[in-house]
């Protein structure tokens, strides 16, 4: 097994150069799939945690619930595992610290942290998100792992804050800000546009991570604009919960079995754990 900190330079290490897929999974199962495919590294979904434990995304877990969670990824599979924490849960700095000590005590080597407000969608300034980026750096070093890599998530496409003219120049001065407060990369969702993309991994200093999925480019599209991080948020678990619903649905109306055609043998499955 890994330390940590092996787990942490390894992760880090990915980013240095092209371009690497970072699956989402949503619990030790998923998680055990993901690596069993060949992944170098797992992160995992707050939607798919969430809607695994009963709730809807947003904020709607406790602290606690995320954490475990993320316990239970990370003590599945051998590989980096970074953990969606949301807005960190709390607005404050010193609740972003929390969350970072417990997702380090968790054996997690990354963190997703957004700086929009789950009650509301708005964002933290850039200064007050910076902030808390400081307090999540200052606690990892604090806790034994300074290599923690920090996704800095802006939301500012994703939820089209601003005039569209001026969303690009938004997301510049955001990174500026969260590079000098210790972030390693910058997670820009809701952007998947070439050639902003090509524009924004020229003028920022932190590799870019894009959320994809379907009818967005492929990775080799994200690779030529510069992109050096590709998830896909929730949306693995999407189709796996869809697939639950239509093959239920098959069952209980035409009581055939096709939708369930082509799943893994149960072997192959069974012995990735």
């Amino acid at each position: 097994m890994m330390s940590s900190t092996a787990k942490a330079e390894t992760f880090r290490s990915l980013h240095n150069g092209g371009i690497f897929v970072l699956p989402n999974a949503w619990d030790a199962g998923s998680a055990a799939m993901i690596a069993a495919a060949g992944a170098r590294a797992v992160a995992t979904t707050s939607a798919g945690v969430s809607w695994s434990l009963g709730k809807s995304d947003g904020e709607h877990l406790s602290r606690a619930e995320m954490i475990d969670a993320i316990a239970r990824v990370a003590a599945t599979v051998d590989l980096p595992v970074s953990g969606d924490i949301e807005g960190g849960y709390g607005d404050d700095p010193e609740a972003v610290a929390t969350t970072v000590r417990a997702v380090i005590e968790a054996g997690a080597v990354g963190v997703n942290l957004e700086d929009s407000r789950s009650a509301d969608g708005t964002l933290h300034s850039p200064e007050a998100q910076a902030a808390r980026i400081r307090a999540g750096r200052d606690a990892a070093a604090e806790a034994g792992l300074p290599g923690l890599v920090i996704n800095a998530r802006t939301d500012v496409f994703l939820f089209g804050i601003g005039e569209p003219a001026g969303r690009l120049d938004d997301v510049l001065g955001r990174a500026a800000a969260y590079a000098a407060a210790g972030a390693d990369s910058l997670f820009v969702p809701g952007l998947v546009d070439l050639d902003t993309l090509s524009e924004l991994t020229s003028k920022v200093s932190l590799p870019v991570n894009v959320m994809a999925g379907p009818g967005a480019p492929d990775v080799d599209a994200f690779r030529a604009a510069g992109v050096r991080r590709v998830s896909v948020g929730q949306a693995i678990s999407q189709a796996a919960y869809s697939l639950a619903r239509r093959a239920t649905v098959e069952l209980l109306t035409t009581g055939t079995y096709d939708a369930l055609a082509g799943a893994d043998d149960f072997g192959a499955i069974n012995g990735a754990f």
